[in-house]
């Protein structure tokens, strides 16, 4: 594979911006996409001066609708496409969405939505080989050829999804289970056509992404991807690549991740992803992750690693556990990965360490020898005025990011509301104020920090409560539906973040 070079984004000195994931953009489709909603909160970006746009992982959803669970690691999400641009390029017609239900705006009701979604995407892929723009034809055969390296086993892998009727590839066929060559050749010829959906499917996701980033550009707006470091054991990154992770002879994990009892859970987190093999990846070059990190650099301008712990140690626990409090630390790849990574993509790698939770030394210390800057999330601070992690007045350099929240925690209203006397009065002190509207001032607290990167949710700008938080971790249901509506976006929002961004001098 030939090596690229990756170069850090162009930058201000100091920058801020807003987390919201495109689910939760307007939209009359019931789920946020990449049309009209979008295109207004690049607008609104712009208007207040804001340069970073955050969003989670981009990739398709799986398990409880997480985009940490999805069926691939380098898919982007069906379900951001815009109707409304399928229809401006004639893939759908005005009569295709005339029975558009009617759907709650502020919340995605995902069942409903993915079936009339991909009803709507079958619709425009049966038009597709008759559109009179034979550019866009050519167009999807050079993304076939250029993203082959992962593009065939995806849409191989989902196409099979479909004719074993969802089932996870564990239960499938042995033949199929771990593919042959000769069970390949007859798949990829008897689910042509439905390979080639699922190839028109990332193709039109590419298209309608990669304009909405050059218009985020053309504002000098930069995106901060997301990626779990972990993949979901139900994917075609898993079943296409089973040497790379710690299964036995019939796919089965031996090892699950997870993490200890933590902030979140007294029991821990068992999320139950199989653990990497880095042996096996090493012997490879680590070839699979450096070309997972290239692809999502080629979509993004920043890229955060979730649980980014992990690489020096991480939590590994028997896979016949029902918790994850018998699980055991052993030793990550560290520096390898990162040496690997960048001798193939540059030094200067754009890369954010979600370095929360337990954090050793060690931690640190491969976080600091590439240079990632690490997280700092206000809402874990104020239990103890003296804590140097996430006071502001504490940090110790500025190659940081200033989170209110993050898309895991409470909004910051519905946090405060649940903290002790205690807890509220130390805030009220520290920003001079009632508390009334607090997570607008630990908005302020963040832009008035030395962090370099001052981030936050969308729902503390909008001051919401603890209804409109986006995840409750280790809660499997109702999570990741939250959405917001146009008029939302106040314009006392707007002058209030644009002066304020101005006076902490990060315009």
């Amino acid at each position: 594979m030939a090596a690229t070079e990756v170069k850090m984004p162009l930058e201000h000195e100091r920058m801020s911006g807003i987390l919201v994931h495109p689910t939760s953009f307007p939209s009359p489709y019931g789920i946020g996409d990449l049309g009209q909603g979008a295109y207004d909160f690049i607008d609104f970006l712009k208007e207040t001066d804001q340069h970073l746009w955050q969003v989670l992982p981009l990739s398709p959803t799986g398990f409880g609708d997480s985009p940490y669970q999805g069926p691939s690691a380098f898919a982007g999400q069906p379900l951001i496409i815009s109707p409304d641009l399928l229809i401006k390029k004639g893939l759908l017609t005005e009569e295709d969405v005339a029975d558009n239900p009617e759907w709650d705006p502020r919340k995605v009701d995902y069942g409903p939505a993915i079936e009339y979604k991909y009803t709507l995407l079958r619709k425009a892929f049966a038009a597709f080989p008759h559109t009179p723009d034979k550019t866009m034809l050519e167009d999807f055969e050079k993304f076939c050829e250029q993203e082959r390296v992962w593009l065939e086993d995806y849409c191989l892998f989902m196409a099979l999804k479909n004719e074993h009727e969802g089932k996870c590839w564990l239960e499938w066929e042995e033949e199929t289970r771990i593919l042959t060559a000769a069970a390949r050749r007859k798949w990829l010829k008897k689910l042509n056509e439905e390979i080639r959906f699922w190839q028109f499917v990332q193709f039109v996701f590419a298209q309608q992404w990669a304009e909405l980033r050059a218009y985020a550009h053309e504002a000098d707006v930069k995106i901060i991807g997301d990626i779990p470091i972990f993949v979901a054991l139900d994917s075609c990154d898993v079943w296409a690549n089973q040497k790379y992770f710690q299964l036995d002879t019939k796919g089965y994990p031996t090892c699950v991740a997870g993490v200890p009892p933590d902030y979140f859970s007294a029991t821990g987190q068992l999320w139950g992803n199989p653990l990497y093999d880095w042996d096996t990846l090493k012997e490879y070059g680590y070839d699979w992750w450096v070309e997972r990190v290239r692809h999502q650099l080629s979509m993004v301008d920043y890229l955060r690693i979730d649980h980014f712990r992990g690489f020096e140690a991480y939590w590994a626990v028997p896979a016949d556990e029902e918790t994850a409090i018998n699980g055991e630390w052993v030793k990550g790849p560290c520096e390898d990965l990162f040496n690997a990574i960048q001798k193939r993509l540059g030094d200067d790698l754009p890369i954010f360490a979600e370095d929360l939770g337990i954090i050793t030394a060690e931690v640190e210390e491969l976080r600091d020898h590439f240079n990632f800057p690490g997280m700092k999330v206000l809402q874990f601070g104020f239990g103890d005025m003296n804590d140097d992690n996430y006071i502001p007045h504490f940090y110790k350099s500025s190659n940081c990011i200033c989170y209110t929240g993050t898309h895991d925690n409470d909004t910051t209203m519905g946090w405060y509301a649940e903290q002790p006397e205690v807890v509220q009065d130390r805030i009220r002190r520290y920003g001079n104020t009632d508390g009334g509207r607090v997570s607008w001032d630990f908005i302020r607290f963040c832009l008035g920090s030395v962090a370099k990167y001052a981030i936050f949710p969308i729902q503390d700008l909008l001051y919401l409560g603890s209804e409109d938080r986006m995840n409750t971790p280790g809660v499997p249901a109702a999570n990741w539906t939250f959405r917001y509506t146009q008029d939302m976006l106040t314009e006392e929002c707007q002058t209030w973040l644009k002066l304020n961004t101005a006076l902490f001098g990060r315009n």
